[in-house]
């Protein structure tokens, strides 16, 4: 079922643009769209030359949020397809005053346009759709050709951190960042226990539900 497009959509994303990068989506052509590059600036978005974080599915903003204001020091990107939900995470970044985070409102696949290689320190996947289904792998967002931007990414020693209730896309993830050369260093299934962990929506959910919550940390 499609989402219904909220009410006041469009004031709503006005009154948090400054936090929402938009993006070209003359490109329909993910091929045509990776090959025009568009790389993002991030010291003039910023504007200053920290190092720069990636959460890619960010939701309603509570993960990214939380972490961006717990850590100054940095710079962070979300990115989010939908309107209707990134406008949700805008306002929470709003509220809560962070000034280190910026929303960008494309799709995973475009992300090569306007990532520069070798430029984030770390990249958060947290509670991605695990599509069992054979047949939607290439949705996946731990999948060959993902992963492999994963890697060019990011800087030598960065890492992709990922959380998920599923214990299948769980190992699917593991063994794809372990063939394209990431070296998985740490794994837990104990994250209701950790206070240093920093919940997302459905993380809290998960947890009231006494359900097992996997995380990865895979280094380049």
């Amino acid at each position: 079922m499609r989402m219904r497009r909220k009410k006041n959509l469009e004031a709503r994303l006005t009154a948090v643009s400054e936090y929402i990068i938009e993006t070209d989506r003359s490109f329909l052509n993910v091929k045509l769209a990776v090959e025009n590059k568009d790389y993002l600036c991030y010291e003039q978005i910023f504007g200053n030359a920290n190092p720069v974080s990636l959460e890619i599915g960010c939701g309603k903003g509570g993960f990214i949020c939380k972490t961006a204001k717990e850590s100054p020091e940095k710079n962070f990107l979300a990115v989010e397809m939908m309107q209707n939900i990134i406008v949700m995470a805008g306002e929470k970044a709003k509220s809560m005053g962070v000034e280190n985070l910026k929303f960008i409102n494309t799709g995973a696949e475009y992300l090569p346009r306007y990532i520069r290689p070798e430029s984030l320190d770390t990249i958060y996947l947290n509670f991605s759709p695990p599509f069992p289904q054979k047949s939607y792998e290439c949705r996946r967002l731990t999948n060959e050709r993902n992963v492999k931007n994963y890697y060019d990414f990011l800087v030598k020693g960065g890492c992709v951190v990922q959380k998920t209730d599923d214990k299948e896309f769980f190992e699917y993830s593991y063994s794809q960042l372990a063939r394209i050369g990431f070296k998985v260093i740490d794994t837990t299934e104990e994250l209701a226990t950790d206070e240093k962990n920093i919940h997302t929506e459905y993380e809290e959910k998960f947890k009231k539900l006494g359900m097992k919550i996997y995380r990865l940390v895979a280094v380049k």
